[in-house]
């Protein structure tokens, strides 16, 4: 799907004082822009592949109550990108991007502990802005593949084992 204006802003992260883990993705999709909402393309599999993993039920159908499922497990979420040009949603096609902040980020929520980047694009722009943050002995980085409909090539079951592992109590 075309995208008039490839100027993209990220939202803003979901997260409480009580998180432990930080899921981010690269940039929200032009579906997930539109609809303000993270991983809202109804063909992205993070929504189900969460409720697998923390609840073994369906995701929620409202927003708000899946947002709501990740911070009842201490899971916060965000993009490791603030800004970027797109035309479209393909991550290979990200271009000009600004990083977020997350030497703040860390500061103001010291329980986070797990970072997972959903996706190769989301832990290459982690990098680029953040190498200090990646030597932290501290905090446990996993790069997982993603539950994006272009990598179809992984099957949900897949998924899920590679996904479960940083959400081992």
């Amino acid at each position: 799907m075309p995208n008039s204006n490839p100027y993209c802003t990220g939202f803003a992260p979901s997260i409480d004082a009580n998180c432990t883990h930080l899921i981010l993705g690269s940039m929200p999709s032009i579906a997930s822009l539109g609809a303000q909402q993270y991983y809202a393309h109804p063909q992205n599999r993070f929504w189900p592949l969460m409720a697998r993993i923390l609840e073994q039920t369906t995701p929620p159908i409202i927003y708000k109550e899946r947002l709501a499922m990740l911070l009842r497990h201490h899971i916060a979420l965000w993009d490791s990108i603030a800004s970027c040009e797109r035309p479209g949603s393909l991550d290979a096609d990200i271009k000009n991007e600004q990083g977020n902040d997350f030497t703040a980020l860390l500061a103001q929520y010291p329980h986070i502990h797990t970072i997972c980047f959903n996706g190769g694009k989301s832990f290459q722009c982690f990098k680029k802005y953040n190498k200090e943050l990646l030597s932290r002995q501290d905090i446990h980085f996993y790069k997982l593949p993603s539950t994006s409909p272009a990598n179809a090539r992984w099957k949900m079951e897949m998924l899920e084992e590679a996904w479960k592992v940083p959400f081992k109590e």
